[in-house]
């Protein structure tokens, strides 16, 4: 009993001294920290684009979009490099046309980014802005 309590005694208040010692983690970099806001503000651009995509590959939009000499696969270009703000207006006016109109409206709206990105000379699509 003796050689268990000598064995034991030590063993336990070295676990008492070890486990009372407070340890702090090290602290993240400022890269890897993201705020509430910016976690938000990323999945809603992602619920914007999507809906934008959604719009876009509808048959009648397609058509209309190949009837204005538009390629589609620019258009997929254009809207993937849409900023988030960019990409939540446009979705916002795609919110806000009426049932019948939304064809019309979502290729307006598209012809009038595609315009704005081709004068500012982001793209080249439209000859006629040169």
């Amino acid at each position: 009993m003796k050689t268990l309590r000598r064995f034991l005694s030590p063993l336990l208040i070295l676990a008492l001294v070890l486990g009372s010692v407070s340890v702090s983690a090290a602290p993240l970099p400022a890269s890897e920290l993201i705020s509430t806001q910016t976690a938000l503000s990323a999945e809603r651009a992602d619920a914007d684009r999507e809906r934008i995509h959604e719009v876009l590959s509808r048959d009648e939009v397609q058509k209309q979009l190949i009837a204005q000499g538009v390629d589609l696969a620019e258009v997929e270009a254009r809207v993937a490099a849409l900023t988030d703000e960019e990409a939540h207006q446009m979705a916002e006016q795609l919110e806000q046309l009426p049932a019948g109109a939304s064809v019309v409206g979502a290729l307006l709206v598209v012809f009038i980014v595609l315009l704005v990105t081709d004068i500012l000379g982001l793209t080249n699509v439209f000859p006629f802005t040169r």
